[in-house]
């Protein structure tokens, strides 16, 4: 009865990964460019706690159920070895760097890969950095982390999260620093970027269903998270922060209620050979 209700959890837990039972975000729903619509102070009345009645299209960031981010506490973490470990098959490509007000983001041109999820392949399209971070671990956060968004065939996404602390530089971030030093409000060509150079650091990773962390707030989004913490360099920080616009220096979304969601948690160490 044991293995057999194992069984079942298991197979339950793919069902929710492959999205049947919930609907998952369209590329056309996709983050908001426009940062003067929304802040991340309260008092301007554009936080994020009116996210959702600024714009009817942006309604879920009020009354969803499935939003991120959101505290990995332990308590709540289930261990699920049938995850497996990550696939990522990433490769160098042609890359921009954007300055879009709210963040700043590094967008690639060419195919920089991709990876694999139950099954489902999505390509990674940008990744960018929030100050200090979105996911909290027990309810502690960080100085910053980095979220590369994965887009599917069907228009489905999928968001790996980095989170870091301060410390040594981050070897990705310092390829890219006088790029970022320079780029003012405009987009730079920054030829070959390799996000390959993006470590985790340990093969342990949550995995959960949320939303995007800026407007619209589409939910669905398959959610990824490093287990392990990671160093940046103070100066690396405050170049991230001195290039968005004003009012953008602290972009994090605070984390939301979990309204009953699994937290799902792989380790190599729990039933794999």
């Amino acid at each position: 009865m044991k293995c057999y209700k194992n069984f079942t959890f298991i197979i339950l837990a793919s069902l929710i990964l492959s999205s049947h039972l919930y609907n998952l975000v369209n590329a056309d729903d996709s983050e908001v460019d426009d940062e003067t619509a929304f802040s991340y102070k309260e008092e301007t009345g554009k936080g994020p706690r009116e996210w959702g009645k600024i714009n009817p299209h942006w309604r879920v960031c009020g009354i969803g159920k499935l939003q991120s981010p959101i505290d990995l506490l332990n308590q709540r973490v289930q261990v699920l070895p049938a995850l497996g470990k990550l696939k990522r098959d990433y490769k160098p490509a042609p890359a921009v760097v954007k300055n879009r007000g709210h963040d700043i983001c590094v967008w690639w041109r060419g195919d920089a890969g991709k990876m694999n999820i139950n099954g489902t392949v999505y390509k990674l399209l940008q990744c960018h950095w929030h100050t200090p971070s979105e996911h909290t671990f027990n309810g502690s956060s960080y100085e910053m982390e980095l979220h590369l968004v994965h887009l599917s065939s069907d228009g489905k996404l999928a968001v790996t999260g980095i989170v870091y602390e301060y410390g040594r530089p981050d070897p990705f971030l310092s390829k890219l620093l006088h790029h970022i030093k320079s780029l003012g409000k405009e987009e730079k060509e920054v030829g070959i970027v390799n996000p390959g150079d993006i470590k985790f650091g340990s093969r342990k990773y949550y995995r959960y269903i949320g939303s995007l962390t800026v407007p619209p707030c589409t939910e669905g989004v398959i959610w990824t998270i490093g287990k392990k913490v990671r160093t940046v360099s103070r100066e690396q920080v405050r170049a991230l922060k001195e290039e968005v616009h004003d009012g953008y220096e602290k972009n994090a979304r605070p984390t939301n209620e979990l309204n009953g969601r699994p937290i799902w948690f792989y380790s190599p160490f729990h039933g794999e050979n």
